[in-house]
């Protein structure tokens, strides 16, 4: 399997061309031979004349350079139809989507457009008049939805990377079902220019690819604020760094969780939850009871009205022209009163506010990604009972203004492939990301529907970024510590774990509520551990305010020889406290403690 980083090294060294990666991502095309995948396929010969084109340019630092990717077809791509799965309504633009523009100038190439469930309404894949794609791991079972030829596209091998839409769960659900990984960026990250909506106030464009670092690597291409885009948002996405040691995940009580009989998916997050635990995550559990309100308002509520917008022209004039359970769904909308619209809001609002505590509390919420998997034979013989089950534990992230990624967790001996998906407020993508990233570098599968092992993870470029001051923290700021959700509501983010040279001790402040007190000494020194977290220069000043004495900001030297700024302590206020250095880490010595 190519990923965008083999991709990159291989056309930079020389080792490949970008026109032998054209010319391979066509050949796989031809052997893999489903027709359903694209809706429009553009002709080899035209994609190796713009490789020839970037080849001659010789701007190799492109950050992807001759990457080849596939675009759901509810992406404008200019001169290539938009259909959103649906003939009738197909036109072709004369302009590129934002994020298709941006793709082009990092150096990307468009192979073309996939096929979708109709107009992006489905998470099953099979609402399209362009056929069904076929699922890269397993044939039998849906592709999943809407985003259907997009994730198989990736999962087949057929592209690294490829361009989806989420809503409801389009962007997630499709890469548990074909073993990759599913992006789906804070509401307004992304630009939705040229998107042809499904819930104006909800979409947002996805991404699929083989691994973590290869979908932020696009994400950090796309992602940007849009001045024509009415609903683009100035966030940042922040540097992939490494997991903090100890994340506060939230989790299913067993009462709550809801696998609908399979048996098979209920291990699979068993198992998750475990390699959360032995990679030291803090599991806690949830009531998951307004997340699961406010998922059945998305399909229940108005908020369909806005997919009867989408539509509307076909629905009023030529509704046979649209997809008989695609219609079902989405003509109740145009009924929707503006009171049933402000009665759903008021609701929201209120779900909102009993979540937002829960969300406090923890650093992701982990799910899985969809409680079953099935069969085409199934869901054609149940079309909207089985996707909405889907839906369970993805309806309502958009309404709630979460990010998230989905990667995968295991392939069942029946060739079944399960996922979970972590969550967390807008605004925090790259950290989901990076605890993404250390989930499933502790596991074994392989990349998509291949065979070989996944790749071991590259080293990270060490984060820079203007405005924010590194800070190391030893104490009840630790991840997973008591303290670590105020410094994270000072725009902290985590940066890696560290160790000082052994020249400091570590003394238990005295107080009500444990603290340790840092302090460099002239002999008998120890290495102690810590983590250091970047926070904007505003939030290093609120930090200071909540500093009480004896602790201070200072400089504090790490083994790798760099030297930061930390928590230290005075040390003639730490005569006769007790020296908790053997513990080497105030985290070790809680435990201890407890």
């Amino acid at each position: 399997m190519q990923t965008v980083a083999s991709l990159l090294e291989a056309h930079r060294s020389g080792l490949r061309s970008v026109s032998d990666t054209v010319r391979g991502v066509y050949a796989r095309l031809a052997v893999h031979d489903d027709p359903a995948m694209f809706i429009t396929l553009r002709e080899e010969a035209d994609v190796l004349a713009e490789a020839a084109a970037l080849e001659a340019a010789s701007n190799t630092d492109l950050p992807l350079y001759g990457v080849p990717v596939a675009v759901k077809d509810n992406i404008d791509v200019a001169g290539l139809p938009t259909t959103a799965a649906c003939p009738a309504f197909a036109y072709v633009p004369e302009r590129d989507a934002t994020v298709v523009a941006r793709l082009k100038a990092a150096g990307a190439l468009i192979i073309g457009k996939t096929n979708l469930d109709q107009f992006a309404t489905g998470l099953v894949g099979v609402r399209s008049p362009y056929g069904i794609p076929r699922n890269s791991v397993n044939p039998e079972l849906v592709p999943g939805g809407s985003s259907s030829g997009s994730a198989v596209a990736v999962g087949a091998g057929i592209v690294p990377v490829s361009l989806g839409t989420d809503t409801a769960g389009s962007g997630r659900v499709p890469a548990m079902l074909n073993n990759i990984v599913g992006l789906k960026p804070s509401l307004g990250l992304v630009p939705n220019t040229g998107l042809v909506p499904a819930c104006k106030t909800l979409d947002c464009i996805s991404i699929f690819a083989l691994t973590v670092d290869d979908a932020m690597a696009v994400l950090d291409v796309i992602a940007g604020f849009d001045e024509q885009d009415a609903y683009s948002r100035d966030l940042p996405v922040g540097p992939l760094t490494a997991a903090p040691p100890a994340p506060v995940l939230g989790i299913l009580p067993e009462a709550q969780r809801e696998f609908f009989g399979d048996a098979e998916s209920a291990v699979a997050y068993e198992e998750a939850l475990a390699r959360f635990a032995a990679l030291g995550a803090v599991l806690k559990e949830i009531d998951f009871s307004a997340f699961a309100e406010t998922a059945r308002l998305l399909y229940e509520g108005p908020w369909v009205a806005e997919r009867w917008i989408a539509a509307e022209h076909l629905l009023t004039t030529d509704p046979d022209a649209v997809h008989p359970v695609t219609r079902a769904i989405t003509e109740p909308g145009g009924k929707a009163s503006a009171a049933d619209a402000f009665r759903a809001m008021y609701r929201l609002k209120e779900l909102r506010a009993r979540v937002a505590p829960i969300l406090a509390g923890i650093d992701a919420l982990l799910l899985p990604t969809a409680p079953s998997a099935y069969t085409v034979e199934e869901v054609l013989a149940d079309p909207i009972r089985l996707n909405s089950r889907n839906g369970t534990y993805t309806n309502f992230v958009n309404l709630m203004d979460l990010c998230g990624i989905a990667v995968p967790t295991k392939i069942t001996a029946a060739g079944v492939p399960y996922g979970i998906t972590l969550l967390a407020p807008a605004g925090r993508d790259a950290e989901m990301a990076a605890l993404g990233r250390a989930y499933v570098a502790a596991g074994t599968l392989p990349l998509g529907c291949g065979h070989a092992p996944a790749p071991a993870l590259p080293a990270l470029a060490p984060a820079s970024e203007p405005g924010r001051l590194d800070v190391c923290v030893f104490g009840a700021h630790l991840s997973g510590m008591p303290l670590n959700g105020d410094l994270k509501a000072m725009g902290a983010r985590f940066v890696r774990a560290a160790k000082t040279v052994p020249s400091y001790r570590m003394k238990l402040l005295p107080g009500a509520i444990p603290r340790p007190g840092v302090v460099r000494v002239t002999a008998d020194g120890a290495a102690v551990e810590g983590e250091v977290w970047s926070l904007p220069f505003e939030g290093v000043g609120r930090l200071l305010a909540t500093i009480p004495a004896p602790l201070g900001l200072g400089q504090v030297e790490l083994d790798d020889g760099s030297r930061v700024t930390g928590f230290l302590a005075e040390a003639a206020a730490l005569e006769g406290a007790r020296d908790i250095t053997e513990f080497r880490s105030f985290r070790a010595f809680s435990a201890a403690a407890e």
